[in-house]
């Protein structure tokens, strides 16, 4: 398997992981006796809902007073201090 996924593993570690294989492929053996057509499959034991809310519209807040607001302003925008030393 891990030649497949193109994983290069140990001569230790193929001996380590080889004895997990066998515990791998029991668990998923006692899933597989679990699992039957009466049975729904499922990715989450409670069911989920969207908690998003619709996508309303609305206006835009007005610029001029969001900029009144700020520190400092310039040319319609915010002002910021320059932090990367390059000149503008």
């Amino acid at each position: 398997m891990a030649a497949l996924a193109r994983i290069a593993l140990s001569p230790t570690e193929i001996e380590q992981f080889a004895g997990e294989l066998d515990v791998i492929a029991s668990a998923v053996a006692k899933v597989s006796e679990v699992a039957t057509p009466e049975v729904p499959a499922t990715s989450h034991p409670l069911p989920l809902t969207n908690v998003m809310r619709a996508d309303v519209t609305e206006p835009a807040p007005d610029r001029d007073e969001i900029l009144a607001c700020a520190p400092a302003s310039e040319d319609g925008r915010f002002l910021v201090p320059q932090i990367l030393g390059e000149d503008a």
